[in-house]
């Protein structure tokens, strides 16, 4: 089992769709607008490729760390030192990849992970930040939020994809 590198960038768009949903006026743009304190004409001010363009690449690093963190197999691999040590594995761990190789491989055991990762991993780093920037409530679990509902899909498409 190698990594996957076409799964990662296929979630990578995750990102930038949820966030065209969930940054919409009628969704909480609004709300994130006023909280920021950033008007439309100074959002419009921003670099988009750049912005877009980063956030893709940086989605497509969040992808492959959900791999990680979701397909279970890819413990086992380090456990032999990696890819290019497979064949020099003890037999043991043939017969461990081939009872339990695609055993929790699925959407929703990905899914699962994702939304987890939000809320014990970037819930606690968004709100951290946003209670040194002095931010409110509304701001951190608007942030949070979007976070959760990315990542447990950027979850589902990595460990489900074979």
């Amino acid at each position: 089992m190698e990594m996957n590198f076409i799964s990662p960038v296929v979630a990578a768009f995750t990102t930038l769709l949820v966030g065209f949903v969930w940054y919409h006026p009628k969704v909480f743009g609004t709300a994130w607008m006023k909280e920021t304190g950033l008007t439309q004409e100074e959002l419009e001010k921003g670099n988009m490729l750049k912005i877009f363009g980063l956030t893709f690449i940086f989605s497509i690093f969040i992808g492959m760390v959900m791999q990680m963190l979701s397909i279970h197999q890819m413990g086992a691999m380090s456990m032999v030192g990696g890819f290019d040590k497979v064949a020099e594995a003890k037999p043991s761990f043939a017969a461990f990849m081939a009872d339990y190789g695609t055993v929790f491989r699925t959407a929703k055991h990905g899914a699962f992970h994702g939304l987890f990762t939000g809320i014990w991993f970037a819930f606690p780093m968004i709100a951290i930040n946003g209670l040194f920037e002095r931010r409110s409530w509304k701001y951190i679990f608007i942030h949070s939020g979007y976070w959760m509902v990315s990542l447990t899909i950027i979850g589902a498409i990595v460990c489900g994809w074979m």
